[in-house]
């Protein structure tokens, strides 16, 4: 039986899977215009040009800003629908949260979790969250052990989890993102692990946190799995005030990682979605 916290395949039935006018020819010169009349002519339908031109664009920048308004207001009425056309939305109820992901990603159940036990004491979970999406999970595939148990690695894994006993949204981000890298990828070594500082943010449903970016350089490889990889957590308050933190790590220095852009625009289109339930502090 698979080790359901490190680095799980798909947990039977738990996986969802889841559109002018050309101008006038001249008349051949029948009328006679006077080079100074020409001249004229032309400046003012110069000039006419780049004012319908500005215009144009000054009409296309409202009505873009006017379209992510409309599109932002729908998902504040229904956090289900999407920030991004065409990506998927995450729900995890037991934190009344939500975000989006690209289509490409694979949504599981909010009662799915994903985590990773210590190495050395099986029986403690390091890190994990629940309501999970995964970015090619089955990116590298290996039996580590020789056992016939086979462990598919992804390249990249977002959820949320609780934060009981955190003070703040700062001080959620600046504990979980390098744990995040070290049970992932650096186990037992934490020296490879470095993290910058909280970074105030809001997203785009007007949720306010911080976050922090980690990384690790020099990740042991004991298999052609395991190498370096980054998280980035954001810490932040439900509706109910209390502290969770949606959370992205994923493997880095490997052709197709998922790179900051990306990892920022999701976070991006975290939100609220409704009333969270009981339990709150857990995963």
């Amino acid at each position: 039986m698979q080790n359901p916290y490190q680095q799980p395949s798909h947990p039977g039935g738990l996986y969802r899977p889841p559109p002018f006018a050309p101008p006038q020819e001249p008349d051949g010169g029948r009328r006679r215009i006077s080079r100074g009349r020409l001249t004229a002519g032309i400046c003012a339908a110069t000039a006419l040009a780049v004012a319908a031109a500005a215009t144009g664009v000054a009409l296309g920048v409202r009505e873009n800003r006017a379209r992510a308004s409309a599109v932002a207001a729908a998902s504040a009425a229904d956090p289900t629908k999407p920030l991004v056309a065409g990506w998927k939305t995450v729900i995890n109820p037991t934190h009344g949260t939500a975000f989006d992901v690209p289509p490409g990603w694979e949504v599981l159940e909010p009662q799915v979790f994903s985590g990773y036990e210590d190495n050395k004491d099986r029986e403690k979970v390091l890190i994990g969250h629940t309501a999970p999406a995964f970015y090619k999970s089955q990116w590298c595939s290996i039996d580590a052990n020789g056992d016939g148990q086979v462990t598919d690695v992804r390249l990249g894994n977002v959820g949320t989890k609780g934060a009981g006993g955190a003070k703040n949204p700062a001080d959620i981000a600046v504990k979980e993102a390098p744990t995040w890298v070290y049970a992932a990828y650096t186990q037992p070594d934490k020296s490879v692990v470095t993290s910058d500082k909280p970074v105030a943010y809001t997203t785009k449903s007007g949720v306010k946190g911080s976050y922090v970016k980690a990384r690790s350089s020099g990740a042991p490889r004991p298999n052609r799995c395991a190498g370096d990889g980054q998280a980035v957590v954001f810490g932040f308050k439900n509706s109910r005030g209390d502290l969770v933190s949606w959370d992205f790590y994923g493997r880095t220095g490997v052709p197709g990682a998922v790179d900051d852009a990306l990892i920022m625009r999701i976070l991006s289109t975290v939100r609220l979605a409704g009333d969270p339930k009981d339990p709150g502090p857990g995963p």
